[in-house]
């Protein structure tokens, strides 16, 4: 598969029936490929099918060279972690607590964390640097806290696959910037490759090795961001008038 970490080779995917067809990519390490387009255009479900969480209608999930559908939840665990917009809400769980479920993967039956194990939750504080409220009741903390908290937790599965929904939703734009900023230097430096669905164009734009356009059903647009982020296209994939665009986003 040329050597992608991930991809995909003709996917269908939807609900009760398609919603996206021939759906192809290729993603390598240290790479981002970003989604965009309108609200239910069909982004989450792209992402929830590329994960597993929801079954496909055709063609395939390769992770390296293998068939996805050929890979136990439990190993696959060990290389794809996935965070979704939906929040979660633990009862009387610090921070620890919450990155610390990323090593499930690894840890035996009765969930023991060895030093192994023990040492990654400390490397994935240390890199999203949340060391000031690790022992934070979880529900305590802000959303750009809890944001950089469950990045931590899908870190410390050492991952070579991270696929994220809306990541920076519910963040204001200081911790929009230092999501990024944290999860592009993670990219480059794990080599992971990142699949992710974002609406702040002005980000998507700048974090992205690669891009694909969704819209009514169908991939209208793949490309590099010189590409995919000019005042045409963009108007065209969210059915905006290009003098509106230019007055209010420009």
């Amino acid at each position: 598969m040329n050597n992608s970490v991930i991809s995909a080779d003709k996917l269908s995917v939807g609900y009760k029936k398609p919603l996206i067809s021939d759906i192809c990519f290729n993603v390598r390490s240290g790479e981002i490929m970003t989604l965009i387009g309108p609200n239910g255009s069909g982004k989450s479900t792209i992402l929830k099918t590329v994960a597993g969480y929801l079954k496909k209608h055709g063609g395939a999930v390769f992770i390296g060279n293998t068939d996805s559908d050929n890979i136990a939840n439990k190993e696959k665990a060990k290389v794809m972690s996935v965070l979704l917009t939906q929040r979660i809400h633990p009862e009387l769980m610090t921070c620890r607590d919450v990155i610390e479920t990323g090593r499930y993967p690894y840890t035996g039956h009765f969930g023991m964390l060895s030093s192994t194990d023990k040492k990654a939750v400390e490397n994935a504080v240390e890199t999203v640097g949340i060391k000031d409220f690790i022992d934070s009741d979880f529900s305590s903390i802000s959303d750009g806290q809890r944001q950089r908290v469950l990045l931590a937790r899908a870190i410390c599965q050492e991952p070579e696959i991270l696929i994220l929904d809306e990541p920076t939703s519910y963040l204001d734009i200081h911790h929009k910037i230092m999501f990024l900023e944290i999860l592009k230097k993670l990219t480059k430096r794990k080599g992971i490759a990142v699949i992710l669905s974002m609406h702040e164009l002005d980000f998507a734009e700048k974090i992205s090795d690669y891009t694909v356009c969704v819209k009514n059903g169908e991939i209208a647009k793949t490309g590099k961001p010189s590409e995919i982020f000019n005042d045409k296209t963009i108007c065209e994939l969210f059915d905006i008038p290009i003098d509106m665009y230019k007055l209010y986003c420009k």
